[in-house]
């Protein structure tokens, strides 16, 4: 089992100097808004994936006016006891150590305390663009498996190599082609990885999902997803060769994993076009869900489930339902955060469920 037992927050965001101890599986965190409640389950995000879930640069995590910060969290996997340190100082110089032990590369630590963060502006995973359905697949893999994460990485470094040589081509009237296809084949097998192991994980992924969403939305709606790749039907080589002339043109990668997507359907038309909010939300916690499900199994236990402001965005049907399954179903450690001490306690209550409040 994985559990965190204490935190202690330096200069992060809105927090001078704060610790707090968690001692049951179940913590409801509450306070008006701007106390840093999903400041503090942003802080354990970040100890988890060594970067913030909201902040994109790392000086947007420092407290204003000081010059970085530090976050010491206190980790229980199975019977060990685990110290990791995340240091941010001045200049975006980072440091992290794990039991007193430096990491040589943060990617390291990425599956070490596998966790799920479901927060209000999630709801772009079902509205957005394909980037963002990208980007989940790639945040549940890099912590199941550290070669994915490697190939990842890799794969993303050669495409911007790429795309530079793509609109120098364009600036410079002329073409390299040795050099191009030099980046090709460096694409390629990386590529053809990804596409690999996402195609697996999409495989167990949608059956989760369908049932999940059945659960939460309570109806018998029809939703079915699909994994879509331009990879699904035509080889890596062949692909960048059918596009190489769109590629010149538009001076960029047109073809690729970084192009998949997840389809989904609510009956037989799009969902995202037709779907309500309730029905986008359903969707959104059951992929939450899936994904929590999917890593309970690859690790061997729950990962952290943090939700961030959750009951302002279901009704109390879908409530229940979700807080049944992560709190009553299931035995990973859960952090919620809300505005309103009264309900929290009401809902863990009906739940039956042992729990601690922390009050900011």
């Amino acid at each position: 089992m994985l559990s965190l037992s204490r935190i202690i927050l330096t200069q992060f965001k809105n927090y001078e100097h704060a610790s707090f101890d968690f001692g049951e599986r179940v913590t409801g965190i509450c306070g008006l808004n701007g106390r840093g409640k999903t400041n503090l389950l942003d802080a354990i995000y970040y100890c988890c994936f060594t970067r913030s879930y909201f902040a994109k640069n790392d000086g947007l995590n420092v407290l204003f006016g000081h010059d970085g910060f530090r976050l010491e969290a206190f980790f229980r996997k199975n019977t060990d006891l685990m110290k990791l340190v995340c240091i941010n100082r001045v200049g975006g110089k980072k440091e992290l150590s794990l039991n007193d032990v430096a990491y040589e590369k943060f990617s390291a630590h990425i599956g070490q305390f596998p966790a799920v963060m479901v927060a209000p502006d999630d709801i772009e995973l079902i509205a957005g663009g394909s980037e963002e359905r990208r980007r989940f697949m790639d945040t549940v893999l890099s912590q199941m498996d550290a070669e994915y994460l490697q190939k990842l990485i890799e794969y993303n470094k050669v495409l911007q190599q790429r795309n530079s040589l793509l609109k120098r081509f364009a600036e410079q009237g002329k073409t390299d082609w040795p050099l191009l296809e030099v980046l090709d084949e460096q694409l390629i097998q990386p590529g053809s990885f990804i596409h690999q192991r996402r195609k697996a994980f999409t495989e167990s992924l949608i059956p989760l999902v369908e049932q999940f969403y059945g659960q939460i939305a309570g109806k018998q709606e029809t939703i079915s997803l699909q994994y879509s790749s331009q990879l699904n039907e035509t080889g890596f080589y062949e692909l960048l060769n059918h596009v190489r002339q769109k590629d010149f043109l538009l001076q960029r990668s047109n073809a690729g994993i970084h192009k998949d997507d997840i389809g989904v359907l609510l009956g037989d038309q799009v969902f995202r076009s037709i779907a309500s909010q309730g029905q986008r939300k359903s969707l959104l916690f059951a992929l939450k869900l899936a994904e929590f499900e999917l890593l309970k199994q690859n690790k061997g236990y729950a990962p952290l489930l943090l939700l961030d402001d959750v009951f302002e965005k279901l009704d109390d049907n879908r409530m229940h339902q979700l807080l049944y399954w992560v709190c009553r179903e299931n035995s990973g450690q859960v952090f919620i955060t809300d505005t309103h001490r009264d309900r929290l306690e009401e809902a863990f209550e009906k739940l039956g469920t042992a729990y601690q409040v922390i009050e900011l």
